[in-house]
């Protein structure tokens, strides 16, 4: 940038020692080079900082009428001293100020527009930058509250049953309490943690599946079928819960015999894929066909705020029974 500036300065004051000599002024080309150099920086060494060190007012234009006759003529004393001259206000001296002054003024004035428009730039930038980081922050809030509004579904749910059983069955009860107290730790962490990853969200999503098979025993199965390497990719936390607990609610608790949830992912490209399918019940039609929700609509929410249209949620009904929740998303290369 000060190289560029630099040789800018340069050029323009060659260029107005060539137009004083093509109009027979002063005592040829270089002669009229060495003091249009001379003048030129001068004026910028003294002008410059002046300009952007002052804000836009009075103030600034009353140092500038001062200071650049006074820059002019140090440039033609200068060049006065290089030439081992005596320096003298002669009439030359006089005329020489005087266009000194005319294009002094003139580069001001570009100096001066080419700094305004770099202020402008830079308030947009500012303002631009300001945006999106209250966009972010917003973004960061939503997603804390849709956050909220899903772990204490599952929680108020464990908690019911703990009660249930703390009559009826006290060391289901104590071994349910545990498994809670297992499974807060892991989703607390996971919750605090930026750098969470898939294989974090499906050992929170293991812990609670063991959580409910305390409450269900044998009438609930699970697989999840998930490479190494794909759990190690960033995840959003708690973004599979919901999921999974509608999986359970309208897939297996209905059914008298129980089923089996299943969840699977696969990559494709920049795209990761996950499932969570159940082969029980299912949703009545309505909610089969539209998603409805609560906890569906979180997970639609979050994915929009996270991915934009990039993310997509998908319900289909099994032709063997059961409901497919799809996940699309995009991840690393």
């Amino acid at each position: 940038m000060i190289a560029a500036s630099l040789a800018l300065l340069l050029l323009f004051n060659t260029a107005i020692a060539a137009l004083l000599t093509v109009i027979e002024f002063g005592e040829g080309f270089w002669i009229n080079l060495l003091f249009s150099q001379c003048i030129g920086i001068t004026i910028s060494l003294i002008n410059a900082p002046l300009i952007l060190r002052t804000a836009p007012g009075w103030k600034r234009l009353l140092l500038l009428v001062a200071s650049l006759p006074l820059s002019v003529l140090l440039g033609i004393v200068l060049g006065h001293l290089l030439l081992a001259r005596p320096f003298a206000l002669t009439q030359q001296v006089w005329q020489s100020l005087a266009i000194g002054m005319m294009f002094a003024v003139l580069g001001s004035v570009m100096f001066l527009l080419a700094e305004r428009i770099y202020r402008l730039d830079d308030e947009v930038r500012q303002r631009r930058l300001a945006e999106a980081e209250q966009g972010r922050r917003e973004t960061e809030a939503r997603l804390k509250l849709l956050q909220a509004q899903i772990e204490p579904h599952f929680l108020f749910n464990t908690l019911a049953n703990v009660g249930s059983l703390i009559d009826s069955a006290p060391p289901r009860a104590r071994q349910l309490l545990d498994r809670l107290n297992d499974w807060l730790r892991i989703a607390l962490a996971r919750t605090r943690d930026d750098q969470a990853s898939l294989g974090d969200e499906l050992a929170l999503l293991e812990n609670g599946l063991e959580i409910l098979a305390v409450r269900f025993g044998p009438r609930l199965a699970w697989d999840i079928e998930v490479a190494a390497d794909l759990r190690r990719l960033p995840f959003p936390p708690m973004l599979l819960q919901p999921l999974l607990e509608n999986a359970v609610k309208h897939g297996i608790e209905p059914m008298l015999g129980g089923g089996q949830v299943r969840i699977a992912a696969w990559r494709d490209g920049e795209r990761l894929h996950l499932e969570v399918s159940d082969d029980g019940g299912g949703f009545d039609s309505e909610a089969a066909t539209q998603g409805q929700g609560t906890g569906l609509d979180n997970v639609r929410a979050r994915l929009a705020a996270l991915y934009g249209e990039a993310g997509r949620l998908t319900l289909a009904t099994n032709a063997a029974g059961g409901v497919t929740a799809s996940l699309e998303l995009p991840c690393a290369p």
